[in-house]
């Protein structure tokens, strides 16, 4: 069964063997979670929304009609779950820190703090991947499925396009004005503010490495 095709088991699936639909999962619902996680910006959103859209297809398997591939039906069926329970809740201004699914199926943290040397090193990057997600979640939910299908779980437009199931102008158009809102809300996590100039106590200030003036002491010391 691990050598079969995924439109192989889904066949399989729908000419009653039990165990094709089960294997058809494990191949694919990491991805399937890390698309309704960056979809929904919820964990417990996210995996209510796999579960929907897994017991859809479940029993919709025999609709497939081969047109695409099964994981661009199962990614169309999760994406459309994630947006149906995101209108169905207010967006919400904080969300939890993004999780992954490890191979097991357990929820590990995104990021590893063991990995990281400095504590303060965490704690900055724990606040940017909640900043980042926060940001996510105030973009428009067609907005958002665009930029995860395509920025973040590298799907090209076209294949964004059959899974939206839209025109690929206008997933182009999201992204973009996507991208926008984007780069204006998060704009100061690349371009952080410039440190003051280093001061001493006999000079004013010292010359920084853009070629700017600085003030030098006088001949009595003071300023000239």
């Amino acid at each position: 069964m691990s050598s079969a095709t995924d439109a192989e088991l889904l066949a399989s699936h729908c000419s009653g063997d039990p165990q094709a639909f089960t294997e058809l999962v494990k191949r694919h619902r990491d991805r399937l979670w890390a698309v309704a996680l960056r979809t929904t910006g919820d964990p417990e959103e996210a995996s209510d929304a796999v579960q929907d859209a897994l017991i859809s297809a479940y029993r919709r398997a025999d609709q497939f009609r081969g047109e695409s591939a099964v994981t661009t039906w199962l990614h169309r069926i999760v994406v459309n779950a994630s947006l149906d329970r995101m209108r169905r809740r207010a967006v919400r201004p904080w969300v939890p820190l993004p999780q992954e699914s490890g191979e097991d199926g357990s929820r590990a943290a995104l990021i590893d703090d063991s990995a990281l040397a400095d504590p303060r090193d965490a704690i900055e990057s724990r606040e940017t991947a909640m900043e980042i997600q926060s940001a996510l979640s105030e973009l428009r939910p067609d907005q958002r499925a665009a930029i995860v299908l395509v920025d973040l779980e590298g799907y090209s437009v076209e294949e964004a396009a059959r899974i939206l199931e839209c025109p690929e102008g206008t997933v182009k158009s999201r992204c973009f004005r996507g991208r926008a809102k984007l780069a204006q809300r998060l704009g100061h996590l690349r371009n952080p503010p410039r440190e003051a100039p280093v001061r001493t106590q006999d000079h004013e200030a010292v010359k920084d490495d853009s070629g700017g003036s600085a003030d030098r002491p006088g001949p009595d010391g003071g300023e000239q």
